[in-house]
């Protein structure tokens, strides 16, 4: 639904407002109106995101869901996946994942890995993983 969303006029005034809002309201677009439902859009998949983890989880407490460390990681996996896209999110959903994973035996030092990882990614390739994949395919 995202991806329709993103490819719908809509969609291209969001990436309009994002890039410079004074100049999309000079193109008689209604930039709060614009705004206000990209918020309603977030909130309803970020709300549906933490009903899955609270299913997950079989519990819903503060203590869980209102922690710094999940929050950061999020943004280090979508920003590692490629900003602005939603399969970039998907892609550093995905290696945030089995980066854990993989690391695991390695206790709290995994965290530190994985920030190194993703430091080292965002010097060398700052669009991400989805970046790196799509000038590699420009290239060839």
């Amino acid at each position: 639904m995202l991806f329709f969303i993103s490819r719908s006029p809509v969609g291209l005034i969001l990436q309009a407002i994002g890039q410079n809002s004074v100049e999309a309201a000079a193109l008689g677009f209604n930039v709060a109106k614009h705004k206000l439902a990209a918020f309603v859009v977030s909130a309803f998949f970020t709300g549906m995101a933490g009903a899955f983890l609270a299913f997950y989880l079989g519990t819903a407490s503060v203590g869980t869901m209102i922690d710094v460390s999940v929050g950061v990681q999020i943004i280090i996996g979508a920003v590692l996946g490629g900003r602005r896209t939603i399969v970039g999110a998907v892609l550093g959903a995905i290696f945030m994942i089995a980066a854990g994973e993989a690391l695991r035996p390695f206790g709290t030092l995994s965290t530190f890995i994985v920030s190194l990882i993703a430091l080292i990614v965002i010097m060398v390739a700052p669009g991400g993983f989805l970046g790196l994949m799509l000038h590699r395919k420009e290239r060839n």
